[in-house]
C-alpha cells in the first residue's frame, strides 16, 4: 500500500508541474485519472489534500514571488479541486467534506503564504550575515595591519631608546672627565695659591689669616662635591681599575652617606666582560641601591655577582618593605623610570632583568647576562672577592 501510494504522490506531483509550468489551459484529463487511481486505491478526500499539499511545497515553494504566488496557487487549486471530483461522486457526504476542504485549502494558502514571507525573511537575514561577515573579516585586516605598525614602532622605540642609553653613557663619561681634570685641577690650583698668599702673608695680619683659611675651606668643599659629581656621572675607577673596585668605591660612599651595610660579593672573571657590559652592571646597581634607599626604608642589602652557565648572573636582595611590582610600572616618575632604564640597560646585551617584590616582603632584582656576551679573552675565574661595608 505504501509502494502505490508513493508511485501516486510522483504522478500527482509530475502532473502538477505540468499543469503549473504550461501558459495554455491544460485539460482537466490528468486531475481526473489521478483521481479515478485514488478511488480505486480507496484513499479519501483528506488523502488526497495530503498529497497535494506536499507537491504543492514542492513545486510552488521554490519559485514563489510576489508576482507569482496568486496565479500558481489558484491553478494548483483548480488541478486539486479536478482530482478530487471521483472521490466526490463516489462518496455520499461529498458536499459536507467540501466544506472541510475548502477549510483545509484556506488554511493551506496561508501556510504557504507565512512560508513564503518566513523564507524572503530568511533570506534577508542571510544577506545581512554575510555583509557582517565581510565587515568582521575587513576589521580582522585592519586590526592585523594596525598591531604589525605598533610592534614595528615599539621595536623601533626601543631600539632609540637603547641608542639614547648609550650617547647618555658617553655624554656623562666626557662631563665627568671634564669635572675632574678641568674644574676639579683648577680649584686645586686656587687652593694652593691660596695656601702660598697664607704662608707669604705677615704674622701680624691675623684677619687676612683668617679670611684665606675660610676661602680654602670653600675650594675644598667644591672640590669634594665636584669629584662625587663626577664619579655619580662616571667613576674614573671604572674605566681605570675595573668594575668591582668601582663598586667597592661606590657602595663604601653609598654606606658612610646613608647607614645602609651592603654585603658584595663578585667573582673575578666578572672583569673580562666587555666594557659597555661592566658599565651596564654599575648602573643597575647604582640605580637598584638608590631605590632602596629612597623607597625602601632598609638597613640591609646584598649585591652578588656569580658565573652562570659561561654567562654571570647578578642578584640586588635587600630587607626593606617592598612594593607592588604592577603598580610601579604603570606610575609615574622616577621610580618607573628607573625600572624601565634598568631593563632596557640589560635587554641591551641579550640579558633578561626580573623583578621580586611585595608589600611587606623584601625585594630582589636579578640580571642574567648570557655565554654569547662574554669577552672572548677568557673565561671567568671560580675564585670570589667579597667585602662588607658597615655603616659609620
Amino acid at each position: 500500500m505504501k509502494t502505490t501510494l508513493a508511485s501516486l504522490s510522483r504522478a500527482y506531483l509530475t502532473a502538477l508541474r505540468k499543469h503549473l509550468q504550461s501558459e495554455l489551459t491544460e485539460s482537466a484529463a490528468p486531475a481526473r485519472r489521478l483521481g479515478m487511481r485514488a478511488v480505486k486505491m480507496g484513499l479519501e478526500t483528506l488523502d488526497m489534500a495530503r498529497i497535494h499539499e506536499e507537491a504543492l511545497i514542492a513545486q510552488v515553494l521554490p519559485h514563489l514571488s510576489a508576482r507569482t504566488s496568486d496565479g500558481m496557487i489558484r491553478r494548483a487549486g483548480a488541478f486539486f479541486a479536478e482530482a478530487i471530483t471521483p472521490i466526490e461522486e463516489t462518496h455520499r457526504g461529498a458536499r459536507e467534506a467540501n466544506v472541510e476542504l475548502q477549510a483545509a485549502i484556506s488554511s493551506l494558502t496561508r501556510r504557504t503564504e507565512e512560508l513564503a514571507v518566513s523564507n524572503q525573511e530568511l533570506k534577508s537575514e542571510i544577506a545581512r550575515r554575510k555583509e557582517g561577515e565581510e565587515s568582521l573579516r575587513t576589521s580582522e585586516n585592519t586590526t592585523s595591519r594596525l598591531l604589525g605598525e605598533s610592534r614595528r614602532m615599539q621595536e623601533e622605540l626601543r631600539l632609540l631608546s637603547r641608542r639614547l642609553l648609550s650617547v647618555q653613557e658617553e655624554e656623562r663619561k666626557r662631563i665627568s672627565r671634564e669635572l675632574h681634570d678641568v674644574i676639579g685641577q683648577t680649584l686645586t690650583g686656587i687652593n694652593l695659591r691660596l695656601a702660598a698668599l697664607n704662608a707669604q702673608s705677615n704674622a701680624n695680619a691675623s684677619e687676612l689669616h683668617k679670611k684665606i683659611a675660610i676661602t680654602q675651606r670653600l675650594v675644598e668643599k667644591s672640590v669634594a662635591i665636584v669629584h662625587r659629581f663626577a664619579r655619580d656621572l662616571r667613576p674614573a675607577v671604572l674605566d681605570d681599575l675595573g668594575l668591582i673596585p668601582a663598586l667597592h668605591s661606590y657602595i663604601k660612599g653609598l654606606a658612610e652617606q646613608t647607614g645602609m651595610r651592603v654585603d658584595f660579593t663578585s667573582f673575578p672573571g666578572v672583569e673580562k666582560q666587555d666594557s659597555a657590559v661592566r658599565t651596564m652592571l654599575y648602573r643597575v646597581v647604582q640605580e637598584s641601591l638608590s631605590n632602596v634607599v629612597r623607597h625602601a626604608k632598609a638597613s640591609r642589602a646584598k649585591v652578588r655577582i656569580v658565573s652562570l652557565n659561561g654567562g654571570l648572573c647578578m642578584m640586588i636582595k635587600d630587607n626593606g618593605q617592598g612594593f607592588k611590582i604592577e603598580e610601579a610600572m604603570l606610575a609615574k616618575g622616577r621610580k618607573r623610570l628607573g625600572l624601565l632604564g634598568m631593563r632596557e640597560r640589560v635587554e641591551m646585551f641579550g640579558g633578561t632583568f626580573q623583578v621580586e617584590s611585595s608589600p611587606g616582603k623584601a625585594t630582589t632584582i636579578r640580571v642574567e647576562i648570557p655565554q654569547k656576551t662574554i669577552s672572548a679573552k677568557s673565561r671567568p675565574a671560580n675564585k670570589t672577592r667579597r667585602k662588607t661595608h658597615p655603616s659609620t
